[in-house]
């Protein structure tokens, strides 16, 4: 996707929500997040995002608030997999997908696929402020402690240039917050912290893997990655949601993100 094309293209609406930011990092999540949407939109519709809390009226419910199954989304499995969240919740996913699908062309290794396939799962399905920290939290508890670090740490090191592997700072953000911008304080310290860290690395392919997957016409299905996700992700035999973990009520509200109470 031509970044500086999409930027001047953009709609007042979509201008405002990006402005509204109540910081600049949060208006680059929104910026991210409005370039997946956008890219979502040209191969199909997305739904999930657009649902209004107080949902309109469907025909044969005559519920004035929809507890539990919502008769707009696709029922989940009683015990669902990260294969079904894909499908039924994150669909179509297309810059995750292009992420991680970059990276296994890139011939990186399997938990850096799995990383680049998870670390914006949240955005635009969940929550979107802070993603890389709200994305590390809800995948802690199954995977490989390093996949959810590199995840978190993402969201600092896009910010901060590393010649040594070719990564810059993205264009985009000169474009929409000014030459000038600096990060947050709590970013240039996470920053600080991850580039002296042994995973650091890690976390630095997540970026170079995400920048560049904003493109058109590239159509990538999650059961491309199925091995991977198998032998590297730690599906709970209840189905995430409900399994006790600390994390579960994070992929419930995926589940059901009209629940009344």
């Amino acid at each position: 996707m031509d970044r500086r094309s999409f930027i001047s293209n953009l709609s007042a609406a979509t201008v405002a929500s990006i402005a509204g930011g109540a910081t600049l990092s949060d208006k680059a999540d929104a910026l991210e997040d409005a370039m997946s949407i956008e890219l979502d939109k040209r191969i199909a519709t997305p739904w999930f995002c657009s649902i209004e809390p107080t949902p309109e009226p469907v025909a044969g419910d005559t519920r004035p608030w929809y507890q539990h199954d919502d008769p707009r989304l696709p029922e989940m499995p009683a015990a669902p997999t990260l294969i079904d969240f894909f499908k039924l919740r994150f669909a179509p996913a297309n810059h995750v997908l292009q992420s991680a699908r970059l990276a296994k062309i890139n011939g990186l290794d399997e938990k850096i696929v799995l990383a680049c396939l998870l670390h914006d799962i949240c955005v635009g399905n969940f929550i979107r402020t802070d993603h890389g920290y709200w994305c590390a939290q809800m995948i802690k508890p199954y995977v490989d402690e390093e996949i959810s670090w590199a995840i978190e740490k993402h969201q600092a090191l896009r910010f901060f240039p590393d010649e040594s592997v070719g990564y810059e700072y993205p264009k985009a953000y000169i474009d929409f917050f000014g030459a000038d911008y600096k990060p947050e304080p709590y970013l240039v310290q996470a920053w600080e912290e991850a580039k002296k860290h042994r995973w650091y690395m890690t976390a630095r392919l997540i970026t170079m893997n995400d920048l560049y997957s904003f493109e058109d016409g590239v159509v990538v299905d999650v059961d491309d990655f199925t091995d991977i996700i198998a032998r590297h992700f730690r599906q709970p035999k209840e189905g995430l949601g409900f399994d006790g973990s600390p994390v579960a009520h994070m992929w419930r509200s995926m589940i059901w993100p009209n629940n009344f109470l």
